[in-house]
Formats: structure tokens, C-alpha cells, sequence
């Protein structure tokens, strides 16, 4: 059976994503350290997808055709959680394709790649 394994970004700075990462998701290290050129973190509790950071000099996408969405309950934790992780380095993204009623908010991490905060309980007549 196929399955998601390992999700990869590029980053300039792999120690400076490897944290951010790991705070954010409480993931660590798999192999117990954060190599300059390669890493791969891991649920801190063994469940779920890794997240590999490769060392890249590419240029971020301003409208990446892959991103991570991240999932939480409701509004009420969609905003801690926007809080928490701008506490942790990531900033909001002016976002000019956000329908009228969005379940999402946009965010950047630190090295300025995009992901979303869901809120799963949210429906179009909120």
C-alpha cells in the first residue's frame, strides 16, 4: 500500500527551519541532530509524516503549487495557533486570493515557505 512517508522543503538556512519546525509541530531530529545540509524531522511521538529540510538556493514561490495544510479543531484554536507560531517566527501572508468566507489562514515559516492553518469546523455560512 502506498502512503505519505516524507515531506520535503528546501530552506537556506536548515537550522533555522529545523527549529522553527520543530517547535511548531513538536517534531525532533530522526537521527538525534540538525545537519546543516540535510535533516529530517519526526513526530516527537512517532505518529505521522516526516518533514525533510534540504539545504536550497532556490527562490520561494510566492504561490506554491505544494503547501502544508495544518489542521486544528476550530476558530478559537485556529487563532491561538496563528499567534503561536508568528511567536515562533512565521508571518502572515497577504493573500489577495482569499475567498470571502476563508477556513484558512495564510502564513510563511521563517525561511518563507507558505502553509495554512485550517480551521476544520468551519463551514461557508460561519
Amino acid at each position: 500500500m502506498l502512503r505519505l512517508g516524507t515531506i520535503v522543503m528546501g530552506a537556506a538556512d536548515v537550522r533555522r527551519a529545523a527549529e522553527f519546525w520543530g517547535r511548531a509541530l513538536g517534531y525532533v531530529p530522526r537521527d538525534g541532530a540538525v545537519d546543516e545540509g540535510w535533516t529530517v524531522l519526526v513526530p516527537a511521538d512517532g505518529q505521522g509524516p516526516a518533514i525533510a529540510l534540504g539545504l536550497s538556493t532556490s527562490p520561494v514561490q510566492e504561490k506554491p503549487r505544494v503547501h502544508l495544510d495544518l489542521y486544528v479543531d476550530d476558530r478559537a484554536e485556529q487563532e491561538a495557533e496563528v499567534a503561536r507560531l508568528t511567536g515562533l517566527g512565521a508571518e502572515r501572508v497577504e493573500w489577495e486570493l482569499y475567498p470571502e468566507n476563508p477556513d484558512f489562514v495564510v502564513l510563511a515559516d521563517p525561511e518563507g515557505n507558505r502553509f495554512c492553518v485550517i480551521d476544520a469546523s468551519h463551514t461557508p455560512a460561519d
